[in-house]
């Protein structure tokens, strides 16, 4: 059941660290909820950590972060809600499908076993780490001028360069691997349990700006869970890029969020 009071885990996806939850866990709280956000398996504390060392970051996959999150989940009070951005918002899905969540939040989410469309904006902004068969076990930082691309193309070129200086940190090849390669393998990390209805509500958003998760993955992410009864809805931010969650207009999102988690409260 949700309702206020109710855990809320925040998942980061690649490239940006967990810490730049930070003002989301204080609006999140001040809305009642009990927010969290912890870092991916191998993610040190602090940007400057991570920075340093990015052989902790390496090599970790989309089932070893599921299993990591799960077993935080297993020590909280009770089942929380799990909003995720990017990777994160794949990770949040197979946790709700999985039934270890009460809701779920995902944020131009990073696409699931099943969405076919592949814009070749969403291969430019991952092409950093696919362009080399070496980088599945690395981790691989982004320049400034592609974070612009995959992230700040929906702001202006000043704050996404700040945004980058702040939160950017070296991503795990892997779960890109994992995701380009999941519509060829029966068992992919990437599949999620679409057809169960008896999960928690899930909302999917889309940013009309996004270069990294585009539109149409979106929309194809959706038609996933079509033959779902449960309750999954999509919401658009149309003038929004994939820093959706850490620039200038995150407030507004998050509220978006937080009235659509009100409406999805049970018995509201």
């Amino acid at each position: 059941m949700v309702t206020k009071g109710t855990p809320v885990v925040f998942v980061h996806g690649l490239w940006i660290h967990t810490s730049a939850w930070d003002p989301w866990i204080e609006h999140f709280r001040e809305a009642d909820y009990e927010p969290i956000a912890p870092g991916w398996p191998g993610i040190p504390d602090t940007v400057e950590e991570a920075r340093a060392h990015p052989e902790e970051i390496a090599n970790h996959g989309v089932d070893d972060v599921t299993n990591h999150y799960e077993k935080i989940i297993h020590d909280l009070p009770s089942a929380p809600v799990v909003v995720g951005h990017s990777f994160g918002g794949l990770i949040a899905e197979k946790l709700l499908g999985a039934g270890v969540a009460a809701a779920g939040v995902a944020i131009d989410a990073a696409p699931i076993k099943g969405v076919l469309p592949l814009p070749i904006s969403a291969l430019r902004a991952s092409f950093p780490v696919l362009k080399n068969p070496a980088n599945k076990s690395r981790a691989i930082p982004l320049t400034a001028e592609q974070f612009r691309y995959a992230f700040g193309n929906g702001i202006p070129a000043e704050e996404s360069d700040a945004l980058y200086e702040k939160w950017a940190i070296p991503a795990p090849g892997l779960p890109l691997f994992q995701a380009a390669t999941a519509n060829l393998k029966p068992h992919a990390e990437t599949a999620v349990e679409t057809d169960n209805d008896d999960r928690g509500p899930l909302l999917l958003t889309m940013g009309g700006m996004d270069h990294t998760v585009p539109e149409a993955i979106t929309k194809s992410t959706m038609k996933q869970y079509r033959r779902s009864s449960a309750v999954t809805e999509i919401i658009e931010f149309a003038d929004r890029g994939h820093s959706l969650t850490i620039d200038h207009g995150w407030r507004d999102v998050a509220d978006a969020i937080l009235a659509w988690l009100d409406k999805n409260l049970s018995g509201s």
